[in-house]
């Protein structure tokens, strides 16, 4: 009798730490996406003529997990800017970044939009090449931000978001930015 209870015991915890799994790996959705960046640089004294607006491009990929929450990680790179110093010399530069961001959701009622809200942190590495040499750092960064998400289907979904990221390296201060791209959902 006892090794009976012992048994039925056991495969009732079995049933229900599966489906407790089942359940949890139900909220959990992985996704992939692709973003066009335009960035505004706020260089700190002695920009030197350096171009302060960017292009980039940006992949991401992420984990929902339930309604309300999600963790991305992105790569980021600009195009390069070329410009001319008051003497006249080229200067190129850009930069690239790679991070990870939190991700909070607010679902506007039973529309498809969701608001959004983000923070995170990220590796900055600003090239700048003149007459004088290269500047190559790589400095951490943080980073808020805001926007909002609709979902076509339960798969592609578009976003829109403006970000702030505080750098504070020897040459860049910060970077405003608008991000706009698409999310695939599996």
């Amino acid at each position: 009798m006892n090794k009976a209870l012992l048994l039925a015991s056991a495969a009732c915890i079995i049933s229900f730490s599966s489906a407790a799994n089942a359940n949890m790996l139900k909220d959990l959705n992985p996704y992939v996406g692709a973003d066009y960046v335009y960035s505004h640089a706020d260089f700190k004294g002695g920009d030197r003529g350096l171009k302060k607006d960017y292009d980039s491009g940006a992949v991401n990929a992420g984990i929902q997990v339930g309604k309300y929450t999600s963790l991305e990680a992105f790569y980021q790179h600009s195009g390069t800017r070329k410009t001319h110093d008051e003497a006249g010399d080229k200067i190129k530069s850009n930069f690239q970044a790679y991070g990870l961001d939190m991700y909070g959701y607010l679902p506007l009622g039973c529309s498809k939009m969701d608001l959004l809200g983000s923070v995170g942190a990220a590796n900055y590495k600003l090239k700048v090449k003149d007459s004088t040499g290269k500047y190559d750092k790589d400095r951490i960064g943080y980073r808020i931000g805001a926007g909002a998400q609709y979902r076509f289907t339960d798969h592609i979904s578009a976003r829109v978001m403006g970000r702030y990221s505080y750098i504070d390296s020897k040459a860049l201060k910060s970077l405003t930015e608008v991000t706009a791209g698409l999310r695939y959902t599996f």
